[in-house]
C-alpha cells in the first residue's frame, strides 16, 4: 500500500500595485524626517530659535513639504514602481475620493474619504497607499478651492494612513474588516490630532491651559495640545472615527475584493517581454 501523497497549499501573495523599491524607500524615508520635523517642531524649538521668532511665516515656510511629497511619486515613477496600470488605477481612486471630499467637509468631521484611503492600501499595498493619500488630498484641495499652508500636512499625513494600512498584518474574513476598521478609527484621530499642529502654535487668544508655549518644555507643552485636542477637535475626531469604521465593516468586503481582483487582472508584477515574430 502506497503512502497517502500530501498536498502543499502555497499562500498565494496580496498584490501590489506600487511596491517600495530601494529609491522609493529613499524618497519616502527623507519626506518623512522632514515631516516629522515638521509636525513636532513646536514641542523641540528653543526660546530664541528661528522657528518661534518667525512663527507667522513658519506654516507658509513648511509648506516646501508638498514638493517632497511629490518627489515620493517622481522616484517611484523613475523605479518603476508605477506603471501605466498603477497610474491609471491611482488616478480613478483619487478621483472617488476628491469626489467624496466636498460630501463631509465641515460636517462635524463625517469625511467618508478614509475608507477608500484605507482600504486602497491595504488591498494594493503601502507604497499605494501613501501615494493614494498624498495625491488624492492634492486633487481634492484644488477641486474645493482648500489650497493653502495647511495641504502639504494633509497630503503627508493622509499618505501615512494609506501606507500604515498596507503595512497591517495578514489577516483573512472577518478578523480582516476588523483589523482595518480599527486601525480606520484610530487613523482618523490621530489624523485630526496631527492636523491640529500646523496651526496651534501660532493660534493667539486660548486660554492660557491650552495655548502654545514658546521654548516650553516638551511634558508641558505636550499637555497642552493633548488638552488642546480634547477640548476643541475631538468632537470632529471620534465622529470621523466611528463613520469610518462602521463604513469598513459594512462594505469593506466588497471594496478589497473588487480592488484585488482589478489588480490581478491588471497583473502590475507582470514582465513585458517583446519577441520578434518571424517574416
Amino acid at each position: 500500500m502506497s503512502a497517502p501523497t500530501r498536498t502543499s497549499h502555497r499562500r498565494t501573495p496580496r498584490p501590489s500595485a506600487v511596491r517600495l523599491r530601494p529609491r522609493s524607500l529613499l524618497a519616502l524615508a527623507a519626506v518623512t524626517f522632514v515631516g516629522m520635523v515638521a509636525f513636532v517642531w513646536p514641542f523641540v524649538a528653543e526660546p530664541g530659535s528661528t522657528a518661534v521668532a518667525h512663527s507667522g511665516d513658519a506654516p507658509w515656510l513648511f509648506a516646501a513639504l508638498l514638493p517632497l511629497v511629490l518627489a515620493v511619486l517622481l522616484a517611484q515613477l523613475a523605479d518603476g514602481a508605477l506603471d501605466a496600470k498603477a497610474v491609471a488605477l491611482l488616478g480613478v481612486l483619487s478621483a472617488v475620493i476628491a469626489g467624496l471630499r466636498p460630501l463631509g467637509a465641515g460636517t462635524a468631521g463625517l469625511e467618508p474619504v478614509w475608507v477608500v484611503i484605507v482600504l486602497g492600501g491595504r488591498a494594493l499595498g503601502p507604497g499605494f497607499g501613501f501615494a493614494l493619500g498624498s495625491v488624492s488630498m492634492f486633487a481634492s484641495a484644488l477641486i474645493t478651492a482648500g489650497v493653502g499652508p495647511w495641504l502639504p500636512f494633509q497630503a503627508l499625513a493622509a499618505g501615512w494612513v494609506g501606507l500604515g494600512a498596507g503595512l497591517l498584518p495578514r489577516a483573512r474574513g472577518r478578523h480582516e474588516l476588523l483589523l482595518c476598521a480599527a486601525f480606520g478609527a484610530v487613523a482618523a484621530v490621530l489624523y485630526g490630532w496631527l492636523l491640529n499642529l500646523w496651526f496651534w502654535p501660532f493660534t493667539t487668544g486660548m486660554a492660557s491651559q491650552i495655548a502654545y508655549l514658546p521654548g516650553g518644555a516638551v511634558t508641558e507643552n505636550l499637555g497642552r495640545w493633548f488638552t488642546f485636542n480634547l477640548t476643541t477637535s475631538l468632537g470632529y475626531d471620534l465622529p470621523r472615527a466611528l463613520l469610518t469604521a462602521t463604513l469598513i465593516l459594512v462594505a469593506g468586503r466588497p471594496v478589497l475584493l473588487a480592488l484585488r481582483r482589478a489588480a490581478r487582472r491588471a497583473a502590475f508584477d507582470a514582465r513585458v517581454v517583446f519577441e520578434q515574430t518571424p517574416p
